[in-house]
């Protein structure tokens, strides 16, 4: 039998083109992994253009240099970040999008400007606000 006349394999054929939907799709880890808070908001700063770490670190608010470094590692280890380190004392390291990372920033960019325009309409527990 050939592979033409095979019955079609509703779970590979989700795989390969992404369901993230599917109990079983990569794309779930890439998603679990690119939607935390600080990896949006890595994302959404990186739009800015190419920084250094330190510029980061004071951009994102609330950010602790551990889970930035994390997050930018992650990021980086999804293909959606660069990390240039220049050999000079005190070490300089720059980070900017990929392409891949451009396209992701400017859709989750398109997420956060949403939500910011629409503050107001969330019940104020969801805001943090105590009720």
């Amino acid at each position: 039998m050939l592979d033409d006349d095979l019955p079609p394999d509703p779970i590979g054929a989700a795989l390969l083109r992404g369901d993230v939907l599917a109990e079983l799709c990569p794309s779930r880890a890439i998603l679990r992994q690119t939607t935390t808070r600080w990896a949006v908001l890595c994302l959404v700063a990186l739009r800015r253009g190419e920084m250094r770490f330190s510029e980061l670190r004071r951009g994102i608010g609330g950010i602790s240099e551990r889970m930035l470094a994390r997050t930018l590692q992650d990021l980086a280890g999804h293909g959606l970040v660069t990390r240039t380190s220049h050999p000079v004392v005190p070490p300089h390291v720059d980070y900017a999008l990929t392409p891949l990372g451009h396209d992701l920033a400017e859709r989750v960019e398109a997420l956060t400007r949403w939500i910011e325009l629409n503050l107001a309409r969330f019940p104020p527990a969801s805001r943090g606000e105590e009720g």
